[in-house]
């Protein structure tokens, strides 16, 4: 009997292009854009609360991280035009045209609001530009994950489900992170559960991408990126980060110094799990048999 064929590609040779996104620009640009906006919200809720310091280390912060997220966004993309070429038009089919008018919208949001936080100048408008913020900033933390999602980068791909809640998790974590570092223990309870919270799910979504959970076709293979390599190893650091500074965060409430040592390490999970995404879809992309072998299996069945 002739042996069952196995999975090839024409002389070993990738099937699909390896994205051109790079580090450190494009995980930079996923990270400070969830801390950007997981920070807008919080700044919102601590306003509403009468927590006036975590709500100014919130816009502060939400401002910053958006404006040197979108230098990494330009940087990347190689000509500052081009980003201005994406609003000549609003597609909502297109995860990038969407995202690209969420992104201007947070970033005017974010510096309208921290402008008037620092200058005392224009109260109501900003906080008007806060709650606005509060809105944009969700979509900014997670439209990223549909964006990858929606390309044919097999790891990403498939993980359709799994992404938009690893960088919820994550940006929540780096946006509680932020604000046990910046702001005295008395008012940082509240960054202190959004940080436990983000951890939580920043850890199960990234266990399920681990082990294949929730993933369709071939689980283990397309899970594999995410074991092995560079991305096994940064999943794994960050992880081990993730889980000390939730820790951490616990142990914050009686003491300054633990919290910014479970920031530290929040963020350090947080920057860890970004830069291991990339990597996984880079992985995914050289590997024939991530493309081929699902591929087989749907025309079997057809």
């Amino acid at each position: 009997m002739v042996p069952r064929a196995e999975f090839r590609s024409y002389y070993g040779r990738p099937i699909l292009k390896k994205p051109r996104w790079k580090a450190p620009h494009m995980p930079g640009y996923l990270y400070l854009g969830g801390l950007s906006g997981a920070s807008s919200t919080m700044a919102a809720l601590a306003d509403a609360t009468g927590r006036p310091r975590l709500a100014l280390t919130g816009r502060i912060t939400a401002a910053a991280a958006g404006t040197a997220g979108a230098g990494l966004l330009v940087a990347e993309l190689g000509r500052p035009e081009r980003f201005l070429n994406m609003l000549r038009v609003f597609k909502p089919t297109s995860p990038m045209s969407v995202g690209s008018w969420i992104l201007a919208g947070q970033g005017g949001f974010t510096m309208a609001a921290a402008a008037s936080a620092v200058t005392g100048i224009a109260p109501g408008l900003g906080r008007a530009a806060g709650a606005a913020a509060a809105v944009t900033g969700p979509l900014v933390a997670t439209y990223t994950g549909v964006l990858l999602a929606d390309t044919a980068v097999p790891a990403w791909h498939e993980a359709y489900r799994h992404l938009p809640l690893l960088f919820a998790g994550s940006s929540l974590a780096s946006g509680g992170a932020a604000g046990m570092i910046a702001t005295p223990r008395g008012e940082a309870g509240p960054a202190r559960r959004m940080a436990l919270l983000g951890a939580g799910l920043e850890l199960a979504a990234a266990g399920a991408l681990e082990r294949g959970v929730g993933l369709h076709e071939h689980p283990e293979l397309i899970a594999e990126p995410y074991r092995t390599g560079r991305a096994g190893a940064l999943l794994r650091a960050g992880r081990a980060l993730t889980v000390a500074g939730a820790i951490g965060a616990v142990a914050a409430s009686r003491s300054r110094a633990a919290g910014v040592v479970a920031g530290l390490a929040l963020t350090g999970g947080a920057l860890c799990t970004r830069f291991a995404v990339l990597y996984a879809g880079h992985a995914s992309a050289e590997g024939p048999k991530y493309t081929v072998v699902p591929q087989r299996e749907r025309r079997t069945v057809a």
